[in-house]
């Protein structure tokens, strides 16, 4: 059920059980005011409003006040959990990326782990900032970044008299 929808509906409530309460303390409250007769208080009597105790209205408006409370903690509850989920989302693709990202570096040699690790930091990196990034002479980046195209790694797009080097899968 929605939080913010129960929220509210127990600060209704609550609101509505207090004036409950004050209405019927009232109404109590004035039917002894109109049986206390002044003759009954000088011949030593006792007024019957004075016998009557206030506990049940304290009761009634402590409860009330739970209540709203509960209500209103239920309405900000609802923000921080979903502020808490959103949080727990983006960690687990986080960490789910650099999961498959390291299984991945896994399956290929230290020059192969070079230039993957270039092109995921710098998607579309030309060819010619790889080969200083990953400190390989240029007949062998082109034989391993041909290598890399053939496992469907990466892909080579021809841009001018350079290439550039994107990632053809999503890390």
């Amino acid at each position: 059920m929605n939080h913010k929808l129960l929220g509210t509906i127990l600060i209704v409530a609550s609101l509505i059980l207090g004036l409950v309460v004050i209405t019927f303390n009232y109404k109590l409250n004035a039917q002894a005011d109109l049986s206390c007769s002044c003759t009954e208080m000088q011949n030593g009597g006792t007024c019957a409003h004075e016998q009557t105790s206030t506990w049940p209205t304290y009761l009634g408006i402590i409860l009330s006040s739970i209540i709203v409370a509960l209500g209103i903690y239920l309405i900000f509850f609802e923000k921080s959990q979903r502020q808490i989920l959103s949080t727990l989302e983006k960690q687990k693709e986080t960490s789910s990326e650099e999961e498959r990202f390291s299984i991945l570096l896994k399956g290929l040699n230290d020059d192969e782990k070079k230039i993957i690790k270039a092109v995921k930091e710098q998607d579309g990196i030309t060819q010619q900032t790889l080969r200083f990034r990953a400190d390989l002479h240029k007949s062998k980046l082109s034989i391993l970044l041909d290598g890399l195209e053939k496992k469907g790694l990466i892909k080579k797009v021809l841009k001018g008299k350079t290439n550039q080097v994107y990632l053809k899968i999503k890390i």
